[in-house]
């Protein structure tokens, strides 16, 4: 199991419904009231589905990146996809792409996220969404939906898309959050991987779960009550769990110095769907969702996971089946 490039893999379709425009820079102290002089910043395309996507390709597989854009922000963003690569299928927003911003505080080590809400979308928005999504998944294939929902797409919209793909018979994971994900957690249409860190994970239970053991026990309850056929619970520097028909398994990989967390967690699912993808083992796919998290975080501000960083941690890897 390698990260060879051109290896054998089914078609994986990321979906962003809420793009940004990510900009990244630091000062020498964040404080109010001050006017604050930052670096020149590093601009690069956001959203839980665009960062996937290019994960995918830092780590020599293949994605569709479907994307909801809108202004001149949102061509920016499109030219720069197409600049690095991806294929793109680019979906009219109903207003201007929004922007983010982070800035580290240099005399703390902090970073600090500024993320705006975005565009509203309507039902008819929604509606055309669904369809497209629909239309570009092929069959035998993986549906990534992952990040926040736009203002006016309500929670539920996840369960909408599990039943509109199963005459397609694509497979669909989410990684989601806020309403989005409780209405999930709630629901008795299940989506075939679910996604979520330990902070939602205990959110979600009403109660601590301080050891890989219950992260598990939560995971397959979730899995048992019909919410995922499979459930993922990313326990930060602990690594991840995940609960489903193969059983409960940990993966883990040995510390790294962490310099930005940003972009970790769509790291880990790049990492993911592109083994299950490859038709690798799920513990195996675990293992490497944790490995390219794990060297996401030793890169800077919105710079994702390198290749030969993934590689290395992969090899140390520690699974065990719970």
């Amino acid at each position: 199991m390698t990260l060879a490039e051109g290896a054998p893999q089914v078609p994986i379709l990321t979906v962003t419904l809420n793009p940004a425009l990510d900009l990244s820079t630091a000062a020498d102290e964040v404080r109010p009231d001050l006017k604050l002089r930052c670096d020149k910043p590093v601009v690069d395309p956001g959203g839980g589905g665009i960062n996937v996507s290019r994960a995918i390709k830092v780590m020599g597989g293949q994605s569709t990146a479907m994307v909801a854009l809108g202004g001149a922000t949102g061509t920016r963003i499109a030219d720069m996809l197409k600049a690095d690569g991806l294929r793109l299928v680019r979906l009219t927003a109903p207003g201007e792409t929004r922007q983010s911003l982070a800035v580290t505080d240099r005399a703390t080590g902090g970073q600090y996220r500024f993320v705006m809400p975005g565009p509203e979308w309507h039902k008819t928005h929604v509606a055309d969404m669904m369809a497209a999504i629909a239309e570009s998944a092929r069959a035998g294939g993986w549906v990534v939906v992952s990040g926040s929902n736009p203002p006016g797409v309500a929670p539920g919209f996840e369960q909408m898309l599990t039943v509109r793909l199963k005459d397609g018979r694509a497979r669909l994971l989410v990684d989601t959050s806020g309403d989005a994900l409780r209405a999930l957690a709630g629901s008795s249409i299940p989506v075939d991987v679910l996604r979520m860190d330990s902070h939602e994970a205990e959110a979600l239970a009403g109660r601590k779960l301080p050891q890989r053991g219950d992260s598990a026990g939560f995971a397959a309850g979730l899995v048992r009550d019909g919410a995922a056929r499979a459930v993922i619970v990313a326990r930060g520097a602990d690594g991840s769990v995940i609960a489903g028909p193969d059983g409960a398994w940990h993966a883990a990989i040995p510390p790294v110095p962490v310099v930005s967390a940003v972009g970790a967690g769509d790291s880990f699912v790049a990492g993911f769907v592109l083994a299950v993808a490859r038709d690798w083992p799920v513990q195996e796919a675990l293992a490497l969702g944790a490995a390219a998290a794990s060297a996401a975080v030793m890169t800077p501000a919105t710079e994702l996971c390198h290749a030969h960083d993934v590689t290395r941690l992969f090899a140390d890897r520690v699974v065990t089946r719970l």
